[in-house]
């Protein structure tokens, strides 16, 4: 998950939202919370991988963007909700990856990032991760058969869609307790001032006791942007079965890298763990 540096000076704007019409409050969102980018900068073919360039509708009918990876035979999809910045073509190396497992891999934009339509709002991403679900039910798979991924404000779209269509795994990585409990941990006095003006609140630990899938919780102990702790109270309130691992080394977007080969192994594990 990525923040704005230039927030403390938008103090002026937060207070002045106070007297200002919902639209505009709105808008405030994009200064904290999404960040795209539609410049594509390389895709999977990049790095030698098969995939089907995707054009499908989130649920609400919004024209997205996505890519699907095919895997091997008997194994699971990864259906992939990235975090808040940039587009699905900065997470190729980790499909690279994904697919070493012998994992499909299904990730898409959401809307406004990369070739997607429209403009994020928390509501909208639920909607647009409903319509990567049922392009992938037309395509044969159901959830049973794949493992939902989010990593920072993905695991909110993915931990949503886990209560409304549960999977036979959930992994979450980096993930946070709340948008307020965020809020008030980096930038206390905006929030108070203006922290009600956002709609996003991506209630994670509010939701998380309702989950019917094998979990598994990744995060770096050096995370500045989102404590370990919050990933602490999201596991411990979630139901069993559930795994925590904490990653010594990582910071809130080198997981996969800093965790080397343990991170992999704890996906392997994983894998073979859930029923498919």
């Amino acid at each position: 998950m990525k923040f704005s540096n230039e927030l403390l000076k938008t103090l002026p704007v937060l207070l002045g939202s106070l007297l200002l019409p919902s639209p505009v409050c709105a808008a405030l969102e994009h200064m904290f919370l999404y960040f795209p980018d539609a410049a594509m900068v390389m895709t999977p073919a990049s790095m030698g991988l098969e995939f089907e360039d995707v054009s499908f509708r989130a649920s609400d009918g919004t024209r997205l963007h996505g890519w699907y990876l095919p895997g091997e035979k008997g194994q699971p999809l990864v259906l992939f909700c990235h975090g808040n910045a940039g587009n699905i073509s900065h997470r190729v190396d980790n499909l690279r990856l994904l697919r070493k497992l012998g994992l499909a891999v299904f990730i898409f934009d959401y809307r406004g990032y990369g070739q997607s339509e429209g403009r994020a709002t928390e509501t909208g991403t639920y909607d647009d991760m409903r319509g990567a679900l049922n392009w992938l039910q037309e395509k044969g798979w159901t959830p049973e058969k794949m493992i939902y991924f989010g990593r920072s404000l993905g695991a909110g779209v993915a931990l949503q869609l886990a209560l409304e269509s549960p999977p036979a795994g959930l992994v979450l990585e980096s993930p946070f307790t709340s948008i307020e409990a965020i809020g008030k941990h980096h930038y206390p006095l905006l929030w108070m001032l203006a922290g009600w003006a956002l709609d996003a609140r991506y209630a994670n630990i509010a939701k998380i006791d309702q989950l019917k899938a094998p979990l598994l919780i990744f995060h770096g102990e050096q995370d500045k942007i989102i404590p370990q702790q919050m990933g602490r109270e999201l596991f411990e309130r979630a139901p069993q079965p559930k795994q925590f691992y904490a990653i010594p080394q990582a910071g809130h977007n080198d997981s996969y890298d800093a965790g080397g080969e343990k991170y992999w192994q704890k996906w392997r594990d994983f894998v073979q763990k859930i029923a498919i």
